[in-house]
């Protein structure tokens, strides 16, 4: 039985088939056509860290494919009165079809992955954000710029960067990420990125220069400075991340075609500037709605391999 954890699990091939099927699911959303792939089937949902895309995108997500979405959060259910996440899987796999789980450490979504009877979505923890990946790759083929790709992350490197790694290493584009000193990637991560990549033939550079990373490049994106959990680092941060914001100057210097990406919340004036957020280049609520349809694509692939 698979499971959606990192991206790195999955061949290009995979990962394009889910894209596809992505594309003709939404095709059919927007054209009213909605079929029951998974006619009366329940989505549980756990959520250990707030959420407003990924709750919104899975619940209509699973409504609109014929089936219904549980909400979880850790408060609700015993996992957080401290019943074994062995136990709580178990559990749970036995009364759903699917479960989504959104929290912290990533050894917390394979654990229970591994006893569950039932197909696992990370939809984020905080060393992946798949799910994320790929809706911004479905972003980037709705804009014509998947042939070519030249992508450029600035800024902290975190669950964001590293599922970069995962999509540029198996799909095969370039990708460049520059973050400040004392913020970059993880080492692991990156190393098993650059392994998958001798394969497919990304083309992957770490940096501390954004200006250089951005230079000549189809895709610009980034991320909050400050997530969920390092409100109290935000001072250090701010001034560790200067002259990272993405502005109308550092966008210049990437090709007039070029977008910008986002996967949201965003803090105008921080990491990315108001007029680029809002501005032509920008492709963010694009992406957002693209979370809907990705994750849909994601759910009925599961689904037909469990079944297959």
């Amino acid at each position: 039985m698979r499971h959606f954890l990192t991206l790195a699990d999955y061949s290009k091939e995979e990962i394009l088939e889910i894209l596809d099927l992505a594309k003709q699911i939404k095709t059919e959303t927007k054209n009213k056509e909605f079929k029951d792939y998974m006619p009366k089937q329940t989505l549980g949902m756990i959520f250990e860290k707030s959420s407003t895309r990924t709750r919104v995108s899975f619940e209509t997500g699973i409504y609109q494919l014929g089936g219904v979405g549980l909400f979880l959060s850790s408060s609700d259910i015993q996992l957080g009165r401290g019943e074994p996440l062995s136990d709580t899987s178990r559990v749970i796999s036995r009364m759903v079809d699917m479960v989504m789980i959104r929290t912290f450490g990533h050894e917390k979504i394979e654990e229970f992955a591994k006893y569950s009877k039932v197909p696992v979505i990370n939809g984020l923890t905080t060393e992946y954000h798949p799910v994320q990946l790929m809706a911004d790759y479905l972003t980037i083929q709705e804009a014509g710029l998947d042939k070519d790709l030249v992508v450029a992350y600035i800024g902290d490197g975190n669950n964001m960067a590293h599922s970069w790694l995962n999509m540029a290493a198996k799909l095969g584009f370039e990708l460049r990420i520059a973050t400040p000193k004392g913020y970059e990637v993880n080492a692991d991560i990156l190393a098993k990125a650059l392994e998958m990549a001798k394969e497919s033939g990304a083309k992957i550079t770490i940096s501390n220069d954004p200006k250089a990373a951005v230079q000549g490049t189809t895709v610009v994106t980034t991320d909050t400075w400050v997530s969920m959990g390092q409100e109290d680092e935000k001072e250090q941060r701010l001034k560790d991340f200067d002259g990272y914001i993405v502005d109308a100057k550092m966008m210049s210097l990437a090709q007039e075609k070029a977008i910008f990406l986002h996967c949201l919340p965003a803090y105008r004036g921080y990491e990315v500037s108001e007029d680029v957020l809002e501005g032509s280049q920008s492709l963010i609520f694009d992406e957002a709605e693209n979370r809907l349809h990705a994750q849909k694509g994601v759910m009925v692939w599961l689904d037909r391999q469990r079944n297959a």
